[in-house]
C-alpha cells in the first residue's frame, strides 16, 4: 500500500502562517471581540482591495467577509421592519429631515409613508436605496 503524496508543502505552510497569523488572527468569530476585529481587518482590506478582483488580497477580503457574513447572519439577525419603519430609522439614523429628501419625495408623500397611509412605490425605493446607500429592498413590504 502507497502513502498518498499531499499536494500541499505543509511545512511552508506552517512556517508562513505563523508569520500571519501573528499579524491577522483569522479564526472562526465566536464573540463580539473577535467580531470586531474581523471588521476592522475587512474594512482596512477594503480600503486596499476596493472592488478589484484581481488584487493579491481579493482572497483574503472574501475569505474575512463570509466570516463577518456568518457571524451576523447567526447573531446580529434584525427582524424584518415595515419598509416605513426603516425608512424613518435611516432618516433619524443620518440626522436627516424631511424636507432634506425633498428632491426624491414630496415632503407630503413622506408624512403620509411615514405615517403608513401610503406606500412606497418601486420607483422610489429605488430612489431611497441609491440615496441611502441600500438595498431598495429594504423599502418594498416583505409578503
Amino acid at each position: 500500500m502507497q502513502a498518498t503524496q499531499s499536494r500541499f508543502d505543509i511545512r511552508a505552510i506552517q512556517t508562513t502562517w505563523a508569520k500571519f497569523d501573528a499579524m491577522a488572527h483569522i479564526r472562526p468569530i465566536h464573540d463580539e471581540a473577535d467580531y470586531d476585529r474581523m471588521v476592522a481587518l475587512m474594512n482596512d482590506l477594503l480600503e486596499v482591495v476596493g472592488d478589484d478582483e484581481d488584487h493579491k488580497l481579493a482572497g483574503l477580503l472574501e475569505l474575512v467577509g463570509d466570516l463577518v457574513s456568518n457571524y451576523e447572519r447567526e447573531h446580529l439577525a434584525i427582524e424584518a421592519s415595515e419598509p416605513k419603519d426603516a425608512l424613518r430609522f435611516l432618516i433619524e439614523a443620518k440626522g436627516l429631515k424631511q424636507e432634506d429628501l425633498s428632491g426624491i419625495v414630496a415632503q407630503g408623500n413622506l408624512s403620509n409613508i411615514l405615517a403608513g397611509r401610503r406606500k412606497i412605490s418601486a420607483t422610489l425605493a429605488g430612489k431611497l436605496g441609491e440615496f441611502f446607500g441600500v438595498s431598495p429592498a429594504l423599502f418594498i413590504p416583505k409578503v
